[in-house]
């Protein structure tokens, strides 16, 4: 039982608040060292480690994160999405639910655009909420749409979550057919990923629009229509050109070039990333200052994901020199029900733990673990990792210990409390195990647009 006593040991340090990577590096060293005094553990085990932390180095769809993290930085300090907000709140603000068709649209956009849920949700929360409430929106429908808009950032492509998950499940993918004993094996890439949650992505972006519609009929008071001010604004197509236009074709080059075939993810990456920067110097917000704050932040979370990443390579390491991985596989396959079974648990796992830790941690801890045995019992790859951002998107939101409402929380004002917010994301969350529970149902949801872009 020493690999589950490893499992708690970590998320009760977590909960303690010890820095993630150092947590799991030093508890697997821990283990390690006690393993090896009681003549249980190998020591020779370590000696791959050096090697795994230069497969690392050498990983090339590594190199889409910190690339589209620069991407999203650069998008978040030049005013896109204020600007975007602005054009958005012309667009629809005086149809009854409007504001918040427009926050919906733009959260999608900029989860689009920058791929991270904590910039989104603080960027919007910032932005459009003080908007909606001085407007006269239901304080809880103004706090949920926009702490779940910001959610869509683990979901729809690019996102900095598939990438490290597309990553993951690749070598799990690998792992499970040579467990099988298939040797040409198939593979599953970042693009498959992207691809395959763009349909749940756009069907999630439209029930959320379908609940605040339905919400501006039934009770127009909660999202009553606001008319603009056209006169401080200037025209309304020129508006729509210069917010609109260019982060759409930036979002639509991206993507695009991954659709179409013509790049990788780690190239398209570098595209978003060049035309950021670009975007911002035609908007003459790439000042010196700017630049910095955008190498700066770009540095630190780029570190982040990687400290984390060389932690859980080495908890992974230790993990399986207990034999850990044999343990899991000989649990989930001997389980009553089957497949069934076997994923509904991982799927209940994945979103527990993600009260206390990061789509990161348990994309390099869990991942890695439970990924092989489930497909080496036949589920497709790119609809497991479309299930797996679904469902901590859906924890992100779930109080009390959701992340993305400890984000909205700092920027709310302290006259709206925080059961508001709870029941503001109430409906929301519903929604999303709705989105989850028909991904499960009909798998070709994520399935199906990869079979058609790489006619496999």
């Amino acid at each position: 039982m020493i690999p589950l006593l490893m499992f708690l040991v970590v998320c009760l340090a977590l909960m303690l608040g010890y820095p993630v990577a150092f947590t799991l590096g030093g508890v697997a060293l821990i283990f390690a060292g006690l393993g090896v005094l009681l003549g249980g553990f190998d020591p020779t085990l370590l000696h791959a480690l050096p090697n795994r932390l230069y497969g690392i180095m050498e990983n090339q769809t590594l190199l889409a994160v910190p690339l589209f993290v620069l991407m999203g930085v650069t998008l978040e300090k030049s005013k896109v999405a204020e600007n975007l907000l602005n054009t958005m709140g012309r667009l629809f603000g005086r149809f009854p639910g409007g504001l918040g068709l427009s926050v919906t649209l733009v959260g999608m956009l900029l989860a689009a655009s920058t791929g991270i849920v904590g910039a989104t949700v603080v960027t919007m929360g910032l932005l459009a909420l003080p908007t909606m409430i001085k407007r006269g929106y239901d304080p809880a429908l103004a706090t949920g749409s926009i702490a779940a808009t910001g959610t869509l950032g683990q979901i729809i492509p690019p996102s900095i979550a598939l990438v490290l998950l597309g990553d993951v499940l690749s070598n799990a993918y690998q792992q499970a057919q040579l467990n099988m004993g298939i040797f040409n094996v198939d593979t599953v890439s970042v693009g498959d990923l992207f691809v395959g949650a763009l349909v749940p992505g756009l069907l999630m972006v439209l029930l959320y629009m379908g609940y605040i519609i339905s919400r501006a009929v039934l009770n127009p008071t909660c999202a009553p229509a606001v008319e603009p001010d056209e006169s401080q604004q200037g025209p309304l197509l020129q508006q729509c050109i210069k917010g609109l236009l260019p982060p759409l074709l930036l979002i639509v080059a991206v993507l695009g070039s991954i659709l179409a075939g013509l790049a990788t993810p780690t190239e398209a990456a570098a595209v978003g990333a060049v035309g950021a920067t670009l975007l911002a110097l035609l908007q003459r917000q790439l000042t010196w200052s700017n630049l910095q704050d955008i190498m700066t932040s770009t540095t630190k979370v780029t570190c982040m994901v990687f400290a984390i990443l060389i932690g859980a390579t080495l908890f992974s390491l230790v993990f399986r020199g207990f034999n850990g991985d044999d343990l899991i596989h000989e649990f989930i396959n001997n389980m009553p029900g089957g497949v069934f079974s076997a994923m509904l648990l991982v799927m209940v796992v994945i979103f527990l733990l993600g009260f206390i830790l990061d789509f990161i941690e348990i994309t390099f801890v869990v991942v890695p673990i439970v990924g092989p045995v489930l497909l080496a019992m036949g589920i497709d790859p790119v609809w497991f990792g479309v299930m797996i951002a679904v469902n901590l998107q859906t924890s992100f939101l779930t109080p009390p210990f959701g992340f993305a409402l400890f984000y909205l929380r700092g920027v709310t004002p302290d006259s709206i409390p925080t059961g508001t917010i709870y029941r503001g994301v109430a409906p929301f969350i519903l929604i999303q195990i709705v989105t989850l529970s028909l991904i499960a149902i009909w798998p070709s949801l994520a399935t199906w647009l990869p079979d058609i872009v790489y006619n496999s």
